[in-house]
């Protein structure tokens, strides 16, 4: 008996693997009788077989080959689903450019860069999957980007200059000086590494890091991409955006790792439009991770560019995160990469629309009275700026290019009730929800 339940397997399998084969029109008309005679017991769910004449044996097999093409075809829709799964899995990598970070070969990455990154790129090479060097090109891929986007718009070339550190790392500063569209864009990357002076560390700690140096030392490694741009139409709104990696080994051993950054606009007048596609694509980035990240640090966005002797804050904010180590060092790079990655289309759209509208004496002068206020806040308030000047070794200059080419400062200017400028002022010292 069970010799023969083996091989009816046997030769049930065959015949449904004869099944998933092309057939003869005659063969299928066999098969569709034949199906049409096996069905399911409504009571027991037990198949059984009529109409089969007076062969059993026969009619076994049938109904054997009838499950087990039934369970090849589950399998074969089961495979066929997780394989759609993955081909949608990469496609949505493929459009997010996560597909093109984890396979394309770090030199033709780095081909496409303004200039070569400052690690070497054999050691990048050698390290593709540690957190340091994918930071690495994607600060150096978002340079890129954001200068040629610019440079298309304005049609000048950004200056391109290599800076080394003497206690460790370097970068490169580009910088686009006295264009059609632009007064100054600067946009920066830096990789240094070293020893922590003891006002750096004063500085974390104050921001209730636990730092445990050895022997007093704190070695760590810092890398960011930081940009500015002003532009000379008032009408067109000052941008800014940081996004950074920092590295501490303690006395232990052991390692404390955060990210930082985010990108705030800062317009002269009120433009609704504008304000609603700025903050509408930092959203969308933000909501890809957690649908609380947006309302979060748009708040904190607000907080930290508040230049408190003026009571108002810098701009119309946008986003702004720092001391990020959760929920993992992946997850956290991954919310980085969409952040960086919309430096260009929350931007530009509004430079493009603004290229061609005219301005007068007195909205020029508004903009410098507002330049001004940029730049109270950069030097007085602004953590990156404090913490360069406070690091050994730090280029003078790429902490300064923030700085506008021009500002003014009236004594006991205060914009005329009902102007477009109070308009502006009045939101500076109320901040708005925009989406």
């Amino acid at each position: 008996m069970a010799a023969f339940v083996l091989c009816g397997v046997t030769v049930a399998s065959r015949s449904a693997a004869r099944l998933l084969l092309p057939v003869r029109r005659t063969d299928t008309l066999t098969l569709s009788r034949t199906w049409r005679s096996a069905r399911l017991e409504p009571a027991t769910g037990r198949r059984f077989v009529s109409h089969l004449g007076t062969r059993g044996a026969a009619g076994a097999l049938v109904a054997a080959a009838a499950v087990c093409a039934a369970a090849i075809g589950h399998f074969y829709t089961a495979e066929m689903a997780a394989k759609v799964e993955e081909k949608l899995k990469r496609r949505k990598k493929k459009e997010d450019g996560e597909e093109e970070e984890e396979e394309e070969d770090v030199m033709k990455r780095c081909a496409r860069f303004m200039s070569r990154p400052v690690t070497d790129v054999e050691v990048l090479r050698r390290n593709p999957r540690d957190t340091s060097t994918r930071m690495e090109l994607l600060i150096m891929e978002t340079q890129a980007e954001f200068c040629r986007a610019l440079e298309h718009v304005d049609g000048g070339t950004f200056r391109v200059d290599r800076w080394q550190r003497e206690e460790g790392g370097g970068g490169i500063s580009c910088v686009l000086q006295d264009g059609k569209v632009f007064e100054k864009a600067g946009v920066n990357v830096s990789v240094v590494f070293g020893h922590l002076t003891e006002e750096a560390a004063k500085q974390m700690r104050s921001r209730g890091k636990v730092l445990k140096g050895k022997d007093g030392k704190l070695p760590f490694r810092a890398m960011g991409v930081s940009s500015v741009i002003h532009p000379k139409n008032p009408h067109i709104p000052t941008v800014h955006f940081n996004y950074r990696y920092f590295e501490i080994e303690e006395a232990d051993g052991s390692k404390q790792w955060w990210f930082g950054g985010g990108t705030d606009l800062t317009p002269v007048y009120v433009d609704e439009a504008d304000a609603l596609h700025f903050h509408g694509t930092l959203k969308e980035a933000c909501d890809k991770h957690d649908p609380q990240y947006y309302s979060r640090f748009k708040e904190w966005c607000d907080r930290y560019f508040y230049i408190r002797h003026r009571g108002e804050t810098r701009g119309i904010g946008g986003i702004f995160f720092d001391d990020l180590d959760a929920p993992s060092r992946e997850e956290a790079f991954s919310f980085v990469r969409s952040c960086a990655r919309t430096v260009v289309p929350c931007y530009l759209p509004i430079v493009r629309k603004h290229l061609s509208d005219t301005f007068t004496a007195r909205e020029k002068e508004w903009q410098q009275v507002r330049r001004g206020r940029y730049v109270e806040f950069n030097l007085v308030y602004d953590r990156g700026v404090k913490f360069g000047l406070a690091t050994p070794g730090s280029r003078i200059e790429s902490i300064l290019m923030s700085l506008p080419l021009t500002a003014r400062w009236e004594y006991m200017h205060e914009p005329p009730k009902g102007s477009r400028e109070a308009e502006m002022l009045e939101v500076l010292r109320k901040p708005k929800d925009w989406v």
